[in-house]
């Protein structure tokens, strides 16, 4: 079993910055891709970035160039930096990984960009 805690969500205006964090836990060893996904309200669950274990990165076209994933391999913690943030970003953020054939989920943390 794998638990992952997410925090670092919040409302922020246009332009602004948040940081999102994910610390996975349980009977797991290195957890070699670690992600991130959101969905909007009446949206489809999209990927947002995703990172490996080599430092491998892969974003969204909608993010590039202001999102940053990051990851402390020793404590399988992922990060989200977000800046210049839009409001089209608002939705609930979640962090992914796969474990022994499994998917999880953590709990989703709400991005808002308003003014």
């Amino acid at each position: 079993q794998v638990q992952l805690v997410e925090s670092g969500g919040g409302l922020v205006q246009p332009g602004g910055s948040l940081r999102l964090s994910c610390a996975a836990s349980g009977s797991i060893g290195s957890i070699y891709r670690m992600a991130w996904y959101r969905q909007a309200p009446g949206k489809a669950r999209e990927l947002v970035a995703s990172i490996t274990t080599d430092s491998i990165k892969q974003y969204t076209d909608s993010v590039k160039g202001r999102f940053d994933i990051s990851r402390d391999n020793a404590k399988n913690t992922v990060y989200l930096q977000m800046n210049s943030l839009k409001p089209e970003d608002t939705a609930v953020y979640y962090c992914n990984v796969n474990w022994s054939l499994r998917t999880y989920w953590g709990q989703g943390t709400q991005v808002t960009v308003s003014s």
